[in-house]
């Protein structure tokens, strides 16, 4: 039977998966949900015994149903290849007190990959299976790591443009120049004057500007996203988190049916809601910890209740957390509500006029497997440099944002569950943060010296995706005012 996905805010009427995913947001400015959340049927030693790729499909097949099986086994083929520099896709590396799922093995070493990889192929599919006779016009905000994903995977993909906008001082030095230097004729990278945000609210208004939305139908062409709030997004990163369970029965660390925590860095929400997911598909996770940095709003909104996006925006050392409006939590809010649209609606109407809102008793109680906490900079500087001098690995500040909030969480509950954390980027991506965390002696170097000061240090060689950006051409220089959005998206476009 087919599973069809509906709006949070209109839930009369279903979309197939691919409409879903062609359209990205709801025309009614909803997130499209599924109907229901399906349990895996494959069996738990048939699943310790697969590939990534293999377990891949039998998670996306549950929920993408009007697929064929050659058109998903095609995607998945496509995006998870020699691309990616293990064999395993996502490893789970061993620590003395947790479990590390690294997911930032893929062309630009950050979680995004895992699902921006199969976007693209997810989307073009789509497209041909809708009859869809429109250019389709990627708008995505970033901060930080979905950008240069988003143009990796789109970049001369015929039938697509894509424009990623990023706040011009808002991320690190080697993620600006990951999105600057990036090639390809279909491509806009844009800076703006303002925070994260900001972008995300910009891109939001433009599609759900319906004369906008017309005048380009005019010339040919449709919006999409590959932000997270995109279906064909969300359940690729399903994957990795039944794969971990998988993988850690396969290496005798847990055994079947035993529970385990997942630990997760979080700005907006989609990783986190994944293993969220995950867990309603017969995963057996305990605790989805949701781990903030300074920018602590979803631990305020855990611990009270109140979501209030209205208080001063940070610029930490983990930029792609610095975020106070998280998204893809509309998709928690709308099961909290009893998937109520109508009380979804209102909330997120309130979020947009007042920028709070406060859920009922009974709603709160309706997350009681969450747990949230956050790191301090300090704290977060501390675990990097703790856990390199105490088992030689190196985190990236978001990792270790989530790593801090682990050891709070096991202080305060004594609780001796196994956990896996997610590991979301590489800390190549950030070797400012992490060498001056580790030795504050490493700051007068610039950041590609510290490149090769980090390769030593670790004894992880370079990744590839670093080592194309170093002597790069700068190919994208434009910045405009949150403002200037549209004008921008339309002067790319020729309109």
């Amino acid at each position: 039977m087919d599973l069809l996905y509906t709006s949070t805010r209109n839930s009369q009427g279903g979309v197939t998966a691919s409409q879903a995913i062609l359209t990205g947001l709801a025309p009614d400015g909803g997130l499209y949900v599924p109907e229901r959340i399906p349990k895996l049927t494959i069996p738990e030693k048939a699943l310790m015994n697969m590939t990534y790729q293999e377990t891949a499909y039998e998670v996306m097949k549950l929920f993408f149903t009007d697929f064929t099986e050659g058109e998903l086994k095609n995607c998945i083929q496509k995006a998870y290849d020699s691309k990616f520099d293990t064999e395993e896709i996502v490893p789970v590396k061993k620590t003395n007190d947790a479990y590390y799922l690294e997911l930032f093995h893929g062309p630009t070493i950050a979680f995004k990959d895992m699902a921006l990889s199969i976007l693209p192929h997810l989307m073009i599919c789509s497209a041909k299976k809708n009859q869809a006779d429109k250019e389709i016009v990627i708008l995505t905000a970033t901060s930080g790591d979905t950008g240069k994903a988003a143009l990796s995977g789109f970049a001369g993909v015929a039938g697509t443009r894509i424009i990623v906008f990023y706040p011009k001082d808002g991320v690190s030095p080697i993620q600006k120049q990951q999105m600057v230097t990036q090639e390809g004729a279909n491509t806009l990278v844009v800076g703006i004057e303002g925070n994260f945000d900001q972008a995300q609210t910009g891109v939001k208004q433009m599609f759900s500007d319906q004369a906008l939305a017309q005048e380009l139908a005019a010339k040919g062409f449709q919006f999409s996203s590959a932000n997270s709030i995109n279906i064909g997004r969300l359940i690729p990163q399903v994957v990795y988190y039944v794969y971990a369970y998988a993988r850690m029965m396969a290496q005798g660390e847990l055994s079947e049916k035993e529970a385990f925590h997942v630990v997760v860095p979080t700005g907006n929400f989609g990783n986190i809601l994944a293993a969220k997911y995950a867990k309603e598909m017969g995963i057996p996770i305990g605790k989805l910890i949701c781990a903030s940095n300074e920018n602590k709003v979803l631990y305020d909104f855990f611990r009270t209740g109140n979501y209030d996006k209205n208080r001063e925006f940070i610029l930490t050392s983990s930029p792609s957390m610095d975020i106070l409006v998280s998204s893809n939590l509309e998709r928690l809010i709308f099961e909290m509500t009893g998937r109520d649209d109508s009380r979804d609606r209102k909330l997120m109407e309130t979020l947009s006029s007042q920028g709070s809102y406060q859920i009922t008793p009974e709603m709160k109680e309706r997350i009681s497997d969450f747990y949230g906490n956050y790191a301090s900079e300090e704290e977060t500087a501390s675990t990097i440099k703790e856990l390199y001098r105490r088992e030689g690995y190196v985190l990236d500040p978001h990792t270790a944002v989530a790593a801090c909030v682990y050891e709070k969480y096991k202080n305060e509950s004594q609780d001796g569950t196994k956990a896996v954390i997610a590991s979301t980027a590489s800390p190549y991506k950030f070797t400012r943060s992490v060498m001056t965390a580790i030795d504050s002696s490493y700051d007068c170097k610039t950041d590609f010296e510290l490149v090769d000061e980090l390769e030593k240090l670790s004894g992880v060689e370079v990744p590839q995706g670093i080592e194309e950006i170093r002597r790069a051409e700068v190919r994208h220089k434009t910045t405009c005012q949150v403002e200037e959005m549209p004008e921008v998206v339309k002067g790319f476009l020729g309109i």
